[in-house]
């Protein structure tokens, strides 16, 4: 259903590396590289980095949330450790959350810009 997201940062060049860093656990890399904007994925562009100049950082409450699918538990351990080591602030570490509708293992992290990245997997046992 969706194609690719976007998210707003302030400075490319502290950018770029912290994405590299934080998505690598996930099998995502950079793939595309242009002027003022960014894409990575695994083989298209899935996420891009868009350079907003004179951006401020995002306001808590702002909403801004993309979620990206881990293949294991421990990808989403690796991707939340990456994360925090390239910067990154911990909204939540990685857990178990049983719902009620579905049960799934998840951490959260803030990015230098103040966007909310997700990353999930649903393990069977």
């Amino acid at each position: 259903m969706i194609d690719h997201v976007s998210l707003a940062v302030s400075n490319l060049e502290r950018a770029v590396p912290f994405y590299e860093r934080a998505f690598a656990p996930l099998g995502i890399s950079r793939l595309v590289t242009r002027p003022a904007m960014v894409g990575f994925g695994k083989t298209y562009p899935e996420v891009w980095i868009n350079l907003r100049t004179g951006m401020q950082r995002l306001a808590p409450d702002s909403g801004a949330h993309i979620c990206l699918r881990a293949k294991s538990t421990a990808e989403v351990d690796a991707f939340h450790a990456a994360a925090l080591a390239a910067g990154a602030t911990s909204e939540s570490a990685p857990s178990l959350r049983p719902h009620d509708r579905v049960r799934y293992y998840a951490a959260f992290i803030i990015d230098p810009d103040g966007n909310r990245i997700e990353a999930v997997t649903f393990p069977n046992d």
